[in-house]
């Protein structure tokens, strides 16, 4: 694979302040998401040299297209040359979507202690999905070598893990940050923090 990828979450929403699941539904961006977008977009900018030669690809839910405008605003993109593709979605999480995790935990007290405890809701899209629907996106002819993917928690990771030919346990042992972006590139992934403002938390 000789893509270069900028690959981020979308920021902070209203279910992930509020500690709920989303999956495949959906809540817009908070404030503090809003400027991690924000934020991340001007990090991006900083490091690309011609736009032209990047193109923007995000999930079609709500949350990563807001983040990806806000994005395409910070690099002087048009927004309307984001590309929505249904492989970059979020896990369904089934059974689980709008639950609250403290009510989740309550349920099942050990539930915290497996970082793929996601799957474990009933009726969730499971791993090998995501896996063929990410290595489908990565190995697709039609994808430009430029990238700048705007995807979520937990398809990130198995995006992340696919690249760099993560085992399970190593795919869901990595973080899933809102303040911080990763470049894929050369078979390596490196991770580029961005703090956002006291004023904005």
């Amino acid at each position: 694979m000789s893509k270069s990828i900028y690959l981020l979450r979308h920021g902070q929403t209203t279910f992930n302040a509020q500690q709920r699941l989303q999956g495949h539904c959906n809540s817009g961006l908070t404030e503090l998401g809003k400027e991690q977008a924000s934020m991340i977009g001007a990090s991006i900018n900083r490091k690309i040299g011609n736009k032209k030669h990047w193109a923007v690809y995000c999930s079609p839910l709500g949350r990563a297209i807001e983040t990806a405008n806000i994005v395409c605003k910070e690099l002087g993109i048009d927004s309307s040359l984001i590309t929505t593709d249904e492989r970059l979605k979020e896990f369904n999480l089934g059974d689980w979507e709008k639950c609250f995790i403290p009510d989740l935990v309550q349920n099942n007290p050990k539930l915290l202690s497996h970082r793929d405890w996601y799957l474990s809701a009933p009726n969730s899209e499971s791993y090998e999905s995501v896996v063929y629907r990410i290595k489908d996106f990565l190995h697709d002819d039609l994808i430009p070598d430029h990238l700048i993917v705007v995807s979520h928690g937990l398809t990130g990771a198995v995006f992340r893990g696919v690249y760099a030919a993560m085992s399970y346990s190593e795919t869901f042992e990595q973080d899933l940050p809102q303040n911080a972006y990763f470049l894929l590139a050369d078979h390596k992934i490196s991770r580029i923090q961005c703090e956002v403002s006291v004023e904005a938390v």
